[in-house]
C-alpha cells in the first residue's frame, strides 16, 4: 500500500514542493541512508534470524506529537529485498497521543529488522519538526502572523524537512538561494548603498526582494527602496511595534531573530505579517517512535 503524501493546504506564502519532486527526494535519501546503515548487510539478522521467518510489527509513537514521514518509512522497507506489507494507521499532519500505533508491518522478519532504525530515524526526525512547528502555530493562533521556516535545514534534507514544517501547520520560506533575493548587511558591504543594490537587483531579476533591517533608520531606507518585503532582524518588541506603525501595511513585515516559544506570541501581537523560526528545522527534538515485533 502506498502512503498518501499529505499536502497541507498551500498558501500564497509557500514554496512549491511538488509531490513528484518530493517522492524523488525521498527515493534518493532512502538509498543513501540504507547504504550508510546496512552497508554489506545486516550481520545480526543474517546470523540469527531464519531467512524464511516472517513476523508482524507495529510502529508506535511513544509521545504526543504530530506525525510526518510515513512515506519515507514505507519507502525504506519497500527498497529492501522482500519488502513487507505496510498499512498506515494515521496520516502525516495528524496529531497523535502517546502509544498511538502509526503503521503495521507484516512480512519477512529480517527485512523488517534491517529497515527498522533507518525508518525510525526519518520518522522521528520529521515528526519532531512537525511537532515543534505545531507548537509555534498554536502559540500564535488568533493573530495574523504566519510562521515560516528558514534555510537552516540539515544539508541534503531540505525538501523533506520543509515538508514536515507544512505538516505542522506552518508555511515554507525560500527553498534555496534561487527563489528570491534577501539583501543583508554583508551584501551591502560589498555592493554599496541600498539604493544602488536595489537598482542593480531590479535591473537583473524579477524575483521578490526582501531587505533586512536592524533599526528605524534602516527601515526608512528599505521603505524608500520599494522592497517587496522587509525583515526586522533581532528587533525588540517595542521597536517591532513602531515598525509596524510606520510601515502601516504598505509592505509585508517579517520578524526574525530571538524567536522562541516564550517570545513568539508577543512578537505575533506586534502586527508583523511573518515570523521566521530557524529552530523549527535546526533544533527540533525527535519524536520518540519505536518498532515492536508483535508475532
Amino acid at each position: 500500500m502506498t502512503t498518501q503524501i499529505a499536502q497541507p493546504e498551500a498558501t500564497e506564502h509557500d514554496v512549491a514542493i511538488g509531490e513528484a519532486q518530493l517522492r524523488s527526494e525521498i527515493s534518493r535519501l532512502v538509498k543513501v541512508a540504507l547504504a550508510e546503515d546496512v552497508g554489506r548487510g545486516d550481520a545480526t539478522s543474517s546470523a540469527i534470524v531464519p531467512p524464511t521467518a516472517t513476523c508482524s510489527a507495529m510502529i508506535v509513537s511513544r509521545a504526543t506529537g504530530v506525525v510526518a514521514g510515513l512515506e519515507i518509512a514505507e519507502t525504506v522497507f519497500a527498497t529492501l529485498p522482500g519488502s513487507p506489507t505496510l498499512t498506515p494507521l494515521v496520516r502525516d499532519g495528524e496529531r497523535v497521543q502517546a502509544d498511538t500505533r502509526l503503521m503495521s508491518l507484516e512480512g519477512t522478519a529480517a527485512t523488517i529488522l534491517t529497515g527498522e532504525l533507518t525508518a525510525l530515524n526519518f520518522l522521528g526526525h520529521l515528526s519532531g519538526i512537525a511537532t515543534l512547528t505545531h507548537s509555534y502555530v498554536e502559540a500564535t493562533r488568533g493573530t495574523n502572523a504566519t510562521i515560516l521556516d528558514t534555510r537552516k535545514t540539515t544539508p541534503g534534507l531540505r525538501h523533506v524537512e520543509k515538508y514536515a514544517v507544512r505538516c505542522g501547520g506552518a508555511s515554507n520560506h525560500r527553498l534555496g538561494l534561487d527563489d528570491a533575493l534577501m539583501i543583508k548587511d554583508n551584501h551591502l558591504l560589498l555592493s554599496g548603498t541600498l539604493t544602488d543594490a536595489m537598482a542593480q537587483a531590479r535591473e537583473r531579476t524579477q524575483l521578490e526582494i526582501t531587505v533586512e533591517v536592524e533599526d528605524m533608520t534602516e527601515l526608512a531606507a528599505a521603505l524608500a527602496s520599494q522592497a517587496d518585503r522587509i525583515l526586522l532582524d533581532n528587533m525588540s518588541v517595542p521597536m517591532m511595534r513602531e515598525a509596524v506603525s510606520v510601515v502601516d501595511g504598505r509592505i509585508p513585515l517579517e520578524a526574525s531573530g530571538g524567536v522562541n516559544l516564550n517570545t513568539v506570541a508577543e512578537i505575533a501581537r506586534t502586527g508583523v505579517d511573518f515570523i521566521s523560526v530557524g529552530s523549527l528545522t535546526h533544533s527540533a527534538p525527535a519524536l520518540d517512535v519505536s518498532l515492536e515485533v508483535t508475532v
